[in-house]
């Protein structure tokens, strides 16, 4: 029964992105109030009601069919993600199989320094979108270029790799604090990967920039900007496909005495 709950929630997500409109019950609301993540993902399935709107008491079940109605993950695919947040003791629900998305903001925990859209803990607010880092990484990214032409359009692993390390670079120049820590050291790349995976155009091999605009600036899932979940679902081995792909990116971060190996 269960599986065939997650496998109805992947087909009405598809069946709607296919229109180009919201799921029915999974439009975007985004209210101030609700309980937020430094993760853009979360937020995006949160803000569409795939994961409760609230954004409180979240139990693993929720998120396996979170996963699987707003981007036809395999359900099972980040598991070990909610079971790291259980063992680190993050959770603040008063029940140990539960969280809240704010509990995620927990520094050197699961979040980390030198975040594509959140600053540093030392230098302040570590949970909420910040618009001023966003922009300079958007531009690294080439999201405000149009054009007619492909690069134009969409973001390449190449672009991506290059605008996350001098994502890195810029927040250990700004930030004397900033934590190497291994924890950085997989989820930065990490992290690109991650958002690559969900909006990425397997036709073009690339990430429409569209897409990556409305994920991180409205934390809304791009429906309306032609999203469509693939047919096939994406699982641990895309993923680890995609950190392959990204890391293989030659690029190198040098701040003071601190050097990460990033490539």
């Amino acid at each position: 029964m269960k599986l065939s709950l997650l496998a109805n929630a992947g087909l009405l997500g598809l069946a709607a992105a296919l229109l180009g409109r919201e799921p029915p019950g999974h439009e975007y609301l985004r209210l101030p109030w609700y309980s937020r993540s430094p993760c853009p993902g979360l937020n995006v399935m949160a803000n569409h009601g795939w994961l409760p709107r609230s954004g409180r008491d979240i139990d693993l079940a929720s998120l396996q069919h979170a996963v699987v109605g707003a981007f036809n993950y395999a359900p099972h695919a980040f598991d070990g993600a909610f079971q790291a947040a259980i063992d680190f003791n993050l959770s603040t629900t008063g029940n140990p199989s539960t969280i809240h998305l704010a509990d995620l903001a927990k520094h050197d925990a699961i979040e980390f320094d030198g975040s594509l859209s959140r600053n540093d803990y030392a230098l302040g607010d570590n949970l909420h979108f910040d618009p001023a880092i966003w922009h300079t990484v958007a531009q690294y990214l080439g999201l405000y270029r149009t054009g007619p032409s492909k690069a134009d359009k969409y973001v390449t692993v190449e672009t991506a790799a290059r605008a996350r390390a001098q994502r890195v670079r810029d927040a250990m120049r700004a930030n004397p604090h900033f934590n190497a820590s291994t924890n950085e050291m997989f989820g930065s790349p990490g992290t690109t990967a991650l958002y690559l995976t969900t909006l990425w155009d397997d036709k073009a091999d690339a990430a429409p920039k569209a897409w990556i605009r409305a994920f991180f600036e409205e934390e809304r899932i791009p429906y309306r900007e032609g999203y469509k979940a693939p047919q096939t679902q994406r699982g641990n081995d895309t993923i680890n496909a995609m950190f392959a792909r990204v890391t293989a990116v030659p690029v190198s971060v040098k701040s003071r005495a601190v050097r990460l190996p990033l490539h």
